[in-house]
């Protein structure tokens, strides 16, 4: 049995259409500074499919593989030399930041597959949770709301609401709690 007959899942229009994204982004995002032109880069989304909520911010840094995968509701952030891999889906919720130089990975490999096809499984991030600066998050996981993923850590797993992980693989630290704001009401709780 010849162990490297690997066939790509990607079809040439993909190819074709992933060529034009990157052409578009290099040439009309790439070029502005960090977060500047947040509209502008919302449009370029939009135009290749990305659900994209207006008060959303890309840096123009971020790598984003298929935009017409990706959707980022309100106030969510994709900061600096992100790595959005997505080959499947992937779900920012409202208020999320994924920081600097994280890496979102929906695809990997099968390893019981002679030929090591390509497997893909989304990747969801509910509303108030932080990615925190070169974590990594992996193919099928879901981060619960507010949950904090330290820096560096290894999601592989799913990550409970309100509670932060850290490490490689990542492993319950504690859970996240608000503070009250001073001179007045508090913020939300989680429940």
């Amino acid at each position: 049995m010849d162990y490297m007959k690997f066939k790509t899942p990607y079809s040439k229009w993909d190819k074709v259409k992933r060529l034009l994204w990157t052409i578009v982004w290099a040439l009309l995002a790439r070029p502005l500074p960090k977060s500047a032109g947040s509209k502008w880069k919302v449009l370029l989304l939009r135009a290749f499919g990305a659900k994209v909520a207006w008060t959303a911010n890309v840096y123009s840094s971020a790598k984003i593989f298929k935009p017409w995968l990706l959707e980022m509701k309100d106030h969510s952030c994709l900061a600096s030399g992100v790595d959005c891999y997505n080959a499947a889906p992937i779900v920012l919720g409202v208020n999320v930041t994924v920081s600097q130089r994280a890496f979102l990975c929906t695809a990997g490999h099968d390893i019981t597959d002679p030929h090591h096809r390509q497997t893909e499984a989304s990747i969801i991030i509910a509303d108030r949770a932080w990615v925190c600066a070169e974590a990594f998050i992996g193919q099928g996981v879901t981060i619960g709301e507010g949950a904090v993923v330290c820096p560096r850590a290894v999601a592989v797993k799913n990550v409970e609401p309100w509670t932060v992980v850290g490490g490689n693989p990542a492993k319950y630290i504690k859970m996240r709690k608000i503070k009250e704001i001073q001179g007045g009401g508090a913020t939300p709780q989680p429940q």
